[in-house]
């Protein structure tokens, strides 16, 4: 069965200047409703780079209790790596449908690699202003090369090159949550794999969309995995849900967006939140951008730290295997 991507729709939808009602959220949902426009307080933006490591915990441990999300600048990744991504990420969705759709998502499978736009189901069968493409950049046993595009031919080199780098900014970032629950540096890290915690890349595009105050290019979600680094293009998009309002996160160019998510919120036992989040789309520009989602292994157990937990403060969330705690959200089931 022919599935119709966005970027097809998008094409149509711009000449009869419309879309179709299966993108049209309801009003709890649309953007031009929803979205708070008075005085927006600004997601944290940290420096990495700063040499004062305990004001740089303290930061980290505050925008993690607080909002869920903060960006962080000076990480080390080298701007000119992350152009050579996101120029090979675009130049694949640039490419004629069917040469994408020969990484197509197989419609029975279980992981969630390949190229597509329909993820999980969605009450009142709306759908997302999106495609998208999926796959494994870390381990290296976890790689299957049949979801990279081979092209653009830079598209391999320009993502493991950014694999490289990403892997140190995780694993400070990871050490510096632990230093903020008051834990040893290697805590968190070890709570959630190790050396196995898994790197899924997903590259988002949201092509021009006629109707942006109706349309959603993802819905409010949090994260399922332990931390999300994103880079996103220059067309902003991301919003974040605080203080009961849906706020615009401000674009700041060569910052990578931190979401904490489900799996630390977990680990933390509710102490650092899980970010909840969505996706505006543009009307005269695609917006894309480059989440990699660090997860647990799938048979690992993740629940509250021991260390976090006492008569006072009981565990507020069950332990289970994370491929059972992913098998129920993204089929909306009770944990």
């Amino acid at each position: 069965m022919e599935v119709e991507r966005v970027q097809a729709i998008a094409s149509i939808s711009k000449i009869i200047d419309t879309i179709p009602p299966e993108f049209i959220r309801s009003e709890r949902e649309q953007p031009a409703v929803t979205t708070y426009s008075g005085p927006v307080p600004e997601v944290p933006v940290i420096d990495l780079g700063n040499p004062d490591e305990e004001s740089v915990v303290r930061a980290i441990a505050e925008a993690s209790q607080e909002w869920g999300i903060f960006q962080v600048v000076n990480h080390g990744i080298p701007s000119e790596v992350i152009q050579r991504l996101q120029t090979a990420g675009r130049e694949f969705f640039e490419l004629p449908q069917e040469e994408k759709e020969a990484y197509a998502r197989p419609p029975d499978a279980e992981s969630l690699e390949g190229y597509g736009t329909k993820l999980q189901k969605e009450v009142e069968g709306k759908k997302a202003w999106v495609d998208f493409l999926f796959h494994n950049v870390w381990p290296a046993n976890r790689i299957n090369y049949r979801f990279w595009p081979k092209n653009p031919p830079s598209y391999r080199e320009a993502n493991e090159e950014y694999v490289k780098y990403l892997i140190r900014v995780v694993d400070k970032l990871t050490r510096y949550l632990s230093l903020g629950l008051g834990l040893e540096g290697n805590v968190i890290k070890d709570a959630v794999g190790g050396d196995e915690l898994e790197y899924l890349l997903k590259i988002n595009y949201y092509p021009p969309c006629p109707r942006p105050d109706l349309a959603l290019g993802v819905v409010a979600h949090t994260d399922l995995s332990a931390l999300t680094l994103l880079v996103p293009n220059d067309v902003p998009g991301l919003q974040v849900f605080k203080d009961d309002h849906w706020f615009d996160a401000k674009y700041v160019p060569n910052a990578l967006i931190i979401h904490i998510g489900d799996q630390i919120q977990i680990l933390s036992n509710g102490k650092y939140k899980s970010v909840l989040h969505r996706t505006t789309v543009n009307k005269n520009k695609a917006r894309m951008s480059w989440p990699v989602f660090c997860s647990p292994p799938a048979e690992l157990v993740v629940g509250p730290l021991p260390q976090l937990v006492n008569e006072e403060n009981p565990p507020k969330y069950k332990s289970k295997k994370y491929k059972d705690y992913e098998y129920c959200k993204l089929n909306k089931l009770p944990q």
